[in-house]
């Protein structure tokens, strides 16, 4: 790997680093400026302002907000996510089984999505003006156009109300056979799967099309090269780091989309455990699974930029 290649991938894992940085800080200060106290809230309506006092004091509350952050943000390097207030449980243990649940909705989706938006894409792409393209086109404008929550209730209205084919609800936990497996995941992930293929349908035509319209695709076409070694040699080779920033960027939004699936489903994920955490104002659980959120689009992100850089035929 030549210089510049490893000065690009150190600059992006810099400004990754510095992103993250900023985000603890954004998220920090944010859950801060949520209306009420968090002594209050817990103690109750009836609560004493000396208990309210001790209880502000136990809690650190009563420290300046800049260096309650700076033993935050020590705590997250060291693995320490503090203690939930209204759990009174390390948030480690809380976050765990949920943390493990969502990734198994991220994965299960992922698995479906990605080959089928990609096949889907690539192919509309090979055969662009033609009645397919024309219908896939359709197709995912279509499902773009109606958001997550709407595709959620639709289907709950035709797969559980109408049909009685899966449950209304997914409890993770009550899984005991593959039909069980199947019934817990297959309403979150058919939500979920519409709108992130979409996405990466469009993206991934366009940029495959950009790649097929370059000069040397042009001039391989022309030297007498076949349309299946012009696209498998030629085309898709350099479109690879736009197709991976493709994939990435709608992996990304499940990060977003699974807040209102799990919540429409009442999927035991950690999107669900964030919403509860609002309801109860327990701050440190509030900004842990935020942080969670926030890492896992900047990885995902680097990990899409980096590929590109290395796959960049200009850089090798």
């Amino acid at each position: 790997m030549n210089s510049p290649i490893l000065n690009l991938v150190a600059e992006r894992i810099i400004v990754a680093v510095v992103t993250l940085l900023f985000v603890a800080f954004t998220i920090f200060f944010a859950t801060e400026m949520l209306p009420g106290d968090v002594a209050e809230i817990l103690l109750g309506q009836a609560a004493t302002p000396e208990a309210v006092a001790g209880l502000r004091t136990a809690m650190n509350l009563d420290e300046p907000a800049v260096l309650r952050f700076m033993y935050w943000i020590g705590n997250l390097f060291t693995g320490d996510l503090g203690v939930s207030y209204v759990n009174k449980m390390p948030i480690s243990d809380l976050i765990g089984g949920r943390l493990v649940n969502s990734l198994k909705l991220a994965g299960v989706t992922a698995a479906i999505s990605v080959p089928i938006a990609l096949t889907l894409g690539i192919t509309a792409a090979i055969l662009r003006g033609t009645i397919y393209d024309r219908i896939v086109s359709i197709i995912t404008i279509a499902v773009i156009s109606v958001p997550e929550f709407m595709v959620a209730t639709l289907a709950v209205i035709v797969f559980a109300v109408y049909l009685g084919w899966l449950p209304a609800l997914s409890m993770a936990h009550e899984v005991t056979s593959m039909g069980g497996l199947l019934k817990v995941f297959a309403m979150p992930v058919i939500t979920l799967s519409f709108v992130i293929s979409a996405q990466m349908i469009r993206m991934t035509r366009a940029a495959v099309l950009e790649t097929l319209n370059t000069a040397y695709v042009e001039m391989a076409l022309l030297k007498g090269a076949s349309r299946r070694r012009m696209v498998l040699h030629h085309a898709l080779p350099n479109a690879l780091g736009p197709i991976v920033n493709a994939v990435a960027l709608s992996l990304s939004y499940l990060l977003g989309g699974v807040i209102i699936v799990e919540t429409i489903f009442n999927y035991p994920g950690i999107a669900k455990l964030m919403l509860d955490a609002v309801s109860t104002r327990d701050l440190p659980l509030i900004q842990s699974c935020a942080m969670i959120f926030c890492l896992g689009y900047l990885i995902l992100i680097t990990i899409a930029d980096l590929v590109a850089i290395v796959s960049n035929p200009r850089l090798q």
